[in-house]
Order: C-alpha cells, then structure tokens, then sequence
C-alpha cells in the first residue's frame, strides 16, 4: 500500500484503496506502480482485494473481492437481483451505494465534465432534484424468451453484460404492481402458442393506465388473443400489440381510458402512446417541469421557443406562462401529435390555465444553420431539451451569429437558455459553445436524480446573455 496509514494498519500486501467512483459505478484505484484499477462493487474509500479479470497497457479491470474496511455509504442492495454475481441483473449500477451518496456522485459528475470539457464553471450550484428511490420507473423495456433448455420463459432485463435474460421474480425500481406481474407474466407467455416468437414486452404507465406492448413476430392465434383478453381483464393491464416497428403497435382492444399523465401545476393533461418517448420517472418530471419554467422565468408580453418539443411537456406549460410559443421538433409525424395535445388542453382549459398562441413546426435539429435559425423569428427565452446527442448544431449556429451580426438582419438572441440535458458530456460540450463563443454565462447548473441507482445523469443548466 501507498498510504503509510492504511500500511500500518496490516491490510493484506496486495489490497487497495479505492480513491473515487467513475460514472460506471467503478471504484477507481491504484497500484503501487500508479496503474488504474477499475474494481466493480467497491465504494471510494473502501480498502479492497480485487480480483483482475482484464489486464491492458495502462489499466486494469476487477470485480471486488474481500472487502477489509467498507465505506459508511454502504449499503444493503433493495433488490435480491442485484449484484456482481453471475445472472445478476443489469439495470441497476449503484443500489450498493446511499442514494445521497449516488446524488453527491452524479453533481460531481456534472461539474467535472463541465469544466475538464467545457471549461465552464456555473456562478451558482441548484440544489439536485431527487425523488422516490424506487418504485419510480413507469417505463421500461423488458425482454422475454423461452428457454428451452431450463423448459421455462424469462421476462425481465438483461444480465449484467450479458445478452441472456436475468431470472427476475421482482423488481424494486419498477412500480409495485408492475413488479407482481412478472411472474404472471411469464407464466402467460408460457402458455402461449407463440412463445418463442415475442421477444419484448414495453411497459408504459399513466396515471390511471398501465400498457403492455407486446412485439410478436408472427401473428397471434386466436387462442393466444384470448389469454392476453383474459389476462388483461384480470390484472387490469391494456394490452398493444406491434407486429412490425414501433409505427405498427395497435391496442388489442378499442376503447378504455387514454394513456396520459398530468401536470397539475398547470393544468395541462398530456395523451401518450406507449412507445412515444416520456420521461421514465413522472414524479421527477413534474418538479423537472416547475423548475425549468421557473428558471427561465418567462413573462405573459414574451415569445419563447421550445427546441426539441416533443410531444409538449414543456412547450404546452410554457404556454400558460407566455405570450406566445414555438415548439420544434424533428419529425412532422411528432408535431402533429404536438398541435394535437395543444388543441386537447386548449379546448378542455381549466380556469386560469389559458394556453397563448402556440405554434409547432419541423426543423432537421442537427442541420442547423444561421438562415434556418433566423427564420423562425426572434426570441426572448428559449428552452432546449435535445436527446443524448445534444444541441450542437443548434447552439454553433447561434454562435456564428453572435460572432457575424451582419447574419442577423433585425433578429436578436434569446436573453436566457435552459438547457435540459440527459447526457453531462454533450452538455459541457455545447456550454463551452454557448460560454465561449456565443456571448452566454452559465448562471447556474445542477443534476437531476431522474434514474435512481443507475449511472445515468440528467442535469439542467441555465445561461444569460451578457450584456
């Protein structure tokens, strides 16, 4: 050991001391000679053996051996699939880990990627949006198979990198009743005539609705129909089917309630289909919402847009708060759906929730230029919400107006950006964009716990143009 301290105390001669966390929930250590080792299941400041299952020039991989002195963040995991062990479940990096530890983690992340990659540093840290640790993911995607060497069928998802299916019994991230249905569940697709020929199940929940897609790649028997009827009724469940892509799913009964959740906070009600992307934890997004509008603090006299609008779940409350609104998004299959879920809450507003005028249209979000840019107008906020690929185009032609006003010809820049980010490495790299070479300040930044013992980290970042 490096450390005269940890030598003193007679760990054994080949353990380590784990320094930090990496975003793949890796402890970070290193040996003697400085080489990095990457030790999955062990917590910053543990002193561990590893065990080296991966040798390369400059690092090594490990699982976590004995553990001679634990951290005091950790904890016991909440689920019985979770761990290093073979078959062990896949979804979920962190449950060994205090979610406010997890939290800690995920800001630094944020912040190191900000500065190492965007050299930014916010004037001011938000405090992290958290929420419930478990029970919270409404959407998933869970892959079946029949195995027909162990003569049983699997539902669940994956294995620890691994293409098999985890023997999963419940689930703690998913909610209550949907985790007492895997095991109904595959006893339904066992009795089925097609069990070898569905490969997938995508969970959706609403508010009131719990959907089931089922992808099958033959047609169904009547026989089969009639189970999923039946299983459906029971355990109150509302049945797609998608025989083909994600445009092809149908509900295997008309009628019943709409799949929807609500944004009490400003009377809005948002219809969905359940393959359509929404946020997986909807309590998140509710505060994620309120505090987004909040931040860019939008007056009843100003235009804002909403870039990569989606179905609406921002554009549609920034219209309780605006004068008027522009959702972009990059197909006009999902502007459509857009205008549609604007037409819906406008008809049915309650009181005090008037929607303003609001407009939806389809640009190519990544081939952004100046011209394109222009062409939509002025305005005064902007709230961008791109996917893990980020707003790059977006944000470089804003910047080569900034660097060029003979481009502009009348049309001004926002004066405040909030920026909704899923992925901490595109954020940084569009923020140096923005800091660097757009005229903005990052006033402040913080991340959102929208995946709870996962790696995943979804942030916020709000920029102001300096005068």
């Amino acid at each position: 050991m490096t450390d005269q301290t940890q030598s003193s105390l007679q760990y054994p001669e080949d353990s380590l001391l784990v320094e930090s966390l990496d975003i793949e929930a890796q402890g970070i250590a290193h040996k003697p000679d400085g080489k990095v080792v990457f030790i999955k299941g062990a917590l910053p400041f543990e002193v561990v053996t590893a065990n080296i299952n991966r040798k390369k020039a400059t690092f090594e991989q490990a699982t976590v051996g004995a553990i001679h002195r634990a951290s005091s963040q950790r904890v016991q995991p909440g689920c019985p699939h979770f761990g290093l062990h073979e078959g062990a479940c896949g979804g979920c990096k962190m449950q060994h880990l205090h979610v406010g530890a997890q939290v800690a983690i995920k800001q630094r992340v944020l912040e190191d990627n900000l500065w190492h990659l965007g050299k930014v540093k916010p004037d001011n840290i938000l405090r992290p949006i958290e929420g419930p640790a478990w029970g919270y993911r409404y959407r998933a995607r869970l892959s079946v198979r029949f195995v027909r060497k162990k003569g049983e069928v699997l539902v669940g998802f994956h294995e620890r990198k691994s293409g098999y299916v985890a023997n999963m019994r419940e689930c703690k991230v998913l909610p209550q009743h949907v985790s007492d249905l895997l095991l109904p569940l595959r006893a339904l697709i066992d009795s089925m005539d097609a069990r070898e020929t569905l490969p997938q199940i995508e969970l959706a929940c609403g508010d009131a609705v719990t959907a089931l897609v089922l992808r099958h790649m033959e047609a169904l028997s009547q026989g089969d129909l009639a189970k999923l009827r039946t299983f459906g009724a029971a355990n109150q469940v509302q049945w797609w089917l998608q025989p083909k892509g994600p445009d092809s799913i149908h509900l295997l009964e008309e009628g019943g309630e709409q799949l929807s959740y609500a944004l009490p906070e400003f009377g809005i009600t948002m219809p969905f289909k359940p393959t359509d992307f929404t946020q997986v934890n909807p309590q998140i997004n509710r505060v994620l919402v309120v505090r987004a509008l909040r931040l860019l603090d939008v007056q009843k006299n100003e235009r804002v847009i909403d870039w990569f609008c989606g179905l609406g779940n921002f554009t549609l409350p920034l219209a309780t708060q605006a004068g008027e609104v522009l959702g972009i998004e990059g197909s006009e299959a999902l502007v459509a759906r857009s205008r549609e879920n604007y037409k819906t809450n406008k008809a049915s507003a309650q009181a005090g929730y008037a929607l303003a005028a609001t407009k939806f249209v389809a640009r190519n979000l990544f081939e952004m230029t100046p011209d394109v840019l222009t062409a939509d107008g002025s305005a005064d906020k902007w709230l961008v919400d791109p996917p893990r690929e980020g707003a790059f185009a977006l944000v470089q032609a804003l910047a080569e107006l900034h660097q060029t006003p003979a481009l502009r010809q009348g049309w001004t820049p926002p004066k405040r950006i909030v920026y909704v980010s899923c992925n901490p490495a595109t954020l940084a790299r569009d923020a140096d964009v923005l800091v660097h070479q757009a005229g903005y300040r990052c006033i402040s930044a913080g991340m959102v716990n929208m995946f709870p013992h996962t790696a995943h980290v979804e942030s916020m970042a709000v920029f102001e143009l300096e005068s």
